[in-house]
C-alpha cells in the first residue's frame, strides 16, 4: 500500500473523539456512568474495569432496574448470587447476562481466595423491557463463540454470534491481540456509536494509542482499525444509539420518570422482603 492509499485509509477509519482513564477507587476502575460518556454512548451508559482482592471482596447486595449488566471475567472467578434465584461461580471467560427489568437485587463479587479481573457493563433497556420481568443468563467460556480474535459477548461478529440475545442491537466484543497484530472491526448498518476500552496492552488506533482506558469513535458507520503494542486485551462496543432521554435513579435508568418511579417502587418491595428474611 502506498503513502497516498494509506492517507486514504486513515481518513475512512473512524477517528476518537474522546478519552477518558476514568476514576479508580479500591480495585474498581469506573470508566463510563449514566451522568458523562455513557449519555455519548448510550444504550452503553455504565462500565467498570474492577480488580479485587483474594479476600473475598464483594460488592454487597444491592438493587438495580431499568438496566442490564454484562459482565466479563478476564482472570480469577466470580460468586455471584441474585434475587431472580440464580448463584454460582463463574470462571475466567465466563460471561453474566442479567436483565434487571423492573426490578431486582444482587451481589458478586472475588471467590475467596482468588483475584479476579474483568469488565462490567451496563446497558440501558429499551422501553419494551424497562419494567419488564427480570431475567439471567451466564454462558461458560466454551459456550461463547469466537471469530478471529474477537469473543462474542453479545450479538454477531463474522460468522460467530452469541447465545444471549437482546431485544436492541448491540455487539459486544472481547479480543485479545499479539504485539503488533492488527484488526479491523466493521459495525454492521445502524451501529453509529462504537467505543474501545483496553484492558491490558495498547491499540493504536486513529492515530492515537488507547491504554488502559475508554476511548469513544465518532458518531457513524465507518470502520475501526487497530494496531496492539503489547499482549492486548480490549473489548469494544456498538449499536444504533439510544433514542430515549436517561432518567437516573441511584442505581436505576430509565426512559422516563414514571418508569423509574414504578422500578424504585418494586426494588423497595423486593428489598423490604430481603430485609424481613434477614437476607442483607
Amino acid at each position: 500500500m502506498n503513502q497516498a492509499q494509506l492517507k486514504q485509509t486513515a481518513a475512512a477509519q473512524r477517528q476518537v473523539t474522546l478519552r477518558s482513564a476514568g476514576h479508580t477507587r479500591g480495585g474498581i476502575n469506573r470508566l463510563v456512568s449514566p451522568g458523562d460518556i455513557g449519555q455519548l454512548i448510550k444504550p452503553f451508559v455504565f462500565l467498570d474495569l474492577f480488580k479485587l482482592g483474594a479476600n473475598g471482596s464483594n460488592m454487597g447486595m444491592h438493587p438495580h432496574s431499568g438496566i442490564a449488566t454484562v459482565t466479563v471475567v478476564l482472570d480469577g472467578a466470580v460468586e455471584y448470587k441474585e434475587t431472580t434465584g440464580h448463584q454460582g461461580i463463574l470462571p475466567a471467560g465466563g460471561v453474566e447476562w442479567m436483565s434487571a427489568g423492573g426490578g431486582v437485587w444482587h451481589d458478586g463479587g472475588a471467590v475467596p481466595g482468588q483475584q479476579v479481573e474483568g469488565f462490567q457493563l451496563w446497558l440501558a433497556l429499551p422501553e419494551e423491557d424497562e419494567n419488564g420481568p427480570a431475567q439471567s443468563q451466564y454462558l461458560a467460556p466454551q459456550e461463547v463463540q469466537s471469530h478471529g480474535p474477537a469473543r462474542v459477548i453479545i450479538g454477531n461478529y463474522g460468522n460467530a454470534s452469541s447465545a444471549i440475545r437482546p431485544r436492541a442491537s448491540i455487539n459486544y466484543l472481547h479480543v485479545t491481540l499479539a504485539d503488533g497484530e492488527r484488526w479491523t472491526y466493521t459495525p454492521p448498518a445502524g451501529h453509529d456509536v462504537a467505543w474501545v476500552s483496553v484492558a491490558s496492552g495498547a491499540v493504536q488506533t486513529a492515530g492515537t494509542v488507547v491504554k488502559r482506558e475508554v476511548a469513544v469513535f465518532e458518531e457513524g458507520e465507518g470502520a475501526i482499525d487497530v494496531v496492539a503494542q503489547g499482549a492486548t486485551q480490549f473489548v469494544l462496543g456498538s449499536a444504533p444509539k439510544h433514542p430515549h432521554d436517561l432518567v437516573t435513579g441511584y442505581y436505576s435508568v430509565h426512559t422516563s420518570a414514571a418508569a423509574l418511579a414504578k422500578g424504585e417502587k418494586e426494588i423497595e418491595r423486593i428489598g423490604t422482603q430481603l430485609r424481613a428474611a434477614k437476607l442483607m
